[in-house]
């Protein structure tokens, strides 16, 4: 249920991309570029730990809710699908984190 309804949003994403910037929260952010996008990112993701910290439930899933929003702007920006994600995440299904995370190629 939840890829789908990513791959819902996505489509949005996609559909206002090229959108009046004025008029279209999406366009403005790609307006502004993947640099922006990405400061978004970080904006939210500190909600989402501050929600956390304060415990409350439904403050972590709207915060959780915006972050993956502009997660989707960012991937669509780079041309990353939420299939893409999830077939990553498919891969190291099974897969210790430990494990994985050592066998990753060192950049």
């Amino acid at each position: 249920m939840m890829m789908t309804a990513l791959n819902r949003i996505y489509g949005t994403i996609l559909a206002r991309k090229n959108a009046d910037a004025k008029s279209s929260y999406v366009a403005s952010l790609f307006v502004k570029g993947s640099k922006k996008i990405a400061q978004k990112i970080g904006e939210e993701a500190t909600e989402v730990v501050l929600a956390a910290s304060g415990g409350d439930s439904q403050e972590i899933i709207s915060e959780s809710a915006d972050l993956l929003f502009h997660l989707l702007v960012l991937w669509a920006a780079h041309g990353v699908t939420p299939d893409d994600i999830a077939a990553e995440l498919a891969k190291r299904e099974g897969t210790s984190g430990i494990d994985e995370k050592a066998g990753r190629s060192k950049i």
